[in-house]
């Protein structure tokens, strides 16, 4: 028997899009460098190593992204902890909205999302920077 989706990506995201802000690339390029923002990269390592990253970005590929927020969870990481805003981003902005989504459900404030992803920050001009793997930090700005 075939299978009967009945919640396709395009509805979850239009819910997505409507639960959280959505910044344009100068509107996230204006908060880059601030002490109290964190931009928060859901690409899969192989992306970042492929086309570099947002300079001081913290990566959570998207399957961690729930186990990495939550405080009870063996994988907590602290930078889900701190005072900030996050602002999630992806390649293209379909991961991210769906992340910033479910970090605002679980409780995480305040969210936004980089509509267009890296493609839209690089097309606008914002910073980019090398992602090495071993080091799971972005390094060398240009």
């Amino acid at each position: 028997m075939p299978q009967n989706i009945t919640l396709g990506y395009k509805k979850m995201l239009a819910e997505a899009e409507r639960a959280v802000e959505t910044l344009d690339a100068p509107a996230a390029i204006a908060l880059h460098g601030r002490d109290d923002v964190v931009f928060v990269d859901l690409r899969d390592p192989r992306e970042l190593e492929r086309e570099g990253t947002i300079p001081g970005a913290f990566h959570c590929p998207r399957g961690m992204l729930e186990f990495w927020i939550d405080p009870e969870s063996p994988y907590h990481k602290s930078v889900f902890s701190q005072d900030k805003r996050f602002i999630f981003f992806c390649a293209g902005g379909w991961r991210s909205a769906l992340g910033a989504a479910t970090a605002a459900r679980m409780g995480l404030k305040p969210v936004a999302h980089l509509g267009g992803g890296f493609a839209a920050w690089r097309e606008a001009g914002g910073p980019t920077g090398r992602f090495e793997l071993r080091e799971q930090r972005p390094v060398a700005a240009k």
